[in-house]
């Protein structure tokens, strides 16, 4: 390597990846990761970028899409850079009835938590890896980018209200602090918590014109 080179190395826990063999139904003291020489993977590439900001920005979206990010680059390279093939049998048509009334009391409930992507699948009965799928197919979202959404929902109703400061609405809707809060805001809604406690606060009171 020399000043033209650019490197970005990633380290996985053997944990992570014997679970998620695991879940694909395969022994994880069978599994063998390939040595790749000169081989470029975009979409890990892409991943692992992706977690490069979300780090250098302190973390913005929370567990939630760190956890959705790593399970991403294990099943990658299970899938891909491993002894065994990708896997045939995959559950589709997403989370039914009762399983995906749970999941979504269980993230409602408890927005101000630091949920995890472990606690939710065990909620719906399924596994990380499956969870994922299983949820875009029933909301056509993944998991994380649905919670910011309701963070962001009760955060919105919140700021209405004009009860609390900006900094206790985004530590009770879920977020690190208000900056986490306003930079979530601006990319979803293209609005700023700021601005909505100002436009709440210009309306006339209710019952009155």
């Amino acid at each position: 390597m020399d000043a033209n080179d650019t490197a970005l190395i990633l380290s996985l826990p053997s944990a992570l990846l014997n679970t998620v063999a695991a879940e694909y139904g395969f022994d994880p003291r069978r599994v063998e990761i390939r040595n790749r020489f000169q081989v470029r993977d975009t979409q890990i590439e892409n991943i692992c970028w992706a977690l490069k900001t979300e780090m250098e920005s302190a973390y913005p979206s929370g567990r939630l899409y760190t956890d959705s990010l790593a399970v991403s680059v294990a099943s990658r390279i299970l899938s891909c850079h491993s002894s065994i093939a990708r896997p045939t049998m995959e559950r589709h048509g997403g989370l039914r009835g009762r399983k995906l009334k749970d999941v979504i009391s269980y993230i409602d409930g408890n927005l101000a938590e630091d949920m995890s992507l472990a606690k939710i699948a065990s909620v719906a009965g399924v596994s990380v890896s499956h969870l994922k799928t299983l949820f875009r197919e029933s909301t056509g979202m993944p998991v994380h980018q649905y919670v910011v959404r309701r963070r962001l929902e009760r955060a919105k109703t919140l700021l209405g209200e004009g009860r609390l400061s900006i900094a206790e609405i985004a530590l009770i809707a879920g977020f690190a602090h208000q900056s986490h809060l306003a930079h979530h805001m601006r990319r979803v809604l293209g609005i700023s918590p700021r601005d909505i406690r100002q436009m709440a606060d210009s309306l006339p009171p209710r019952g009155k014109k």
